[in-house]
């Protein structure tokens, strides 16, 4: 799937968060993850209930939306399909690279998974 270059643009750009969903035995779970995106791929490192999740269920949604004083100035949401790296050095580096865009330590949240979610289809608003 493609990701269109507005969203991806959107995607790319400030340190957001983003609201993972997850669904397992008919149930609904959603929390905040920081995330990456690049090439139609998007990186989180996550772990407890999400990951548990993810394992027995790939199937996931994300969004993320971006506010000024209230207002909303876009959103994009993603169905895509999870991959848990059960990699420790591929772990590190996703790590490294999600922390950087959020201006945190390299080695922050150093428990964490990473996933990495192919995007399989994508809307997107701006307002």
């Amino acid at each position: 799937m493609t990701v269109p270059a507005e969203a991806e643009r959107l995607l790319e750009s400030e340190p957001l968060m983003a609201h993972l969903g997850t669904c397992l035995e008919g149930r609904p779970h959603v929390a905040p993850v920081w995330y990456r995106y690049e090439d139609g791929v998007v990186e989180i490192v996550t772990t407890g209930r999400k990951l548990a999740n993810i394992r027995e269920n790939p199937r996931v949604a994300l969004s993320i939306q971006a506010d000024e004083a209230g207002q909303t100035e876009w959103m994009v949401s993603l169905l895509g399909t999870a991959t848990v790296v059960d990699d420790e050095e591929q772990t590190a580096a996703g790590r490294r690279r999600i922390n950087e865009k959020y201006d945190a330590e390299p080695d922050a949240y150093a428990e964490n998974t990473l996933v990495r979610i192919e995007v399989g289809s994508t809307t997107y608003r701006t307002y």
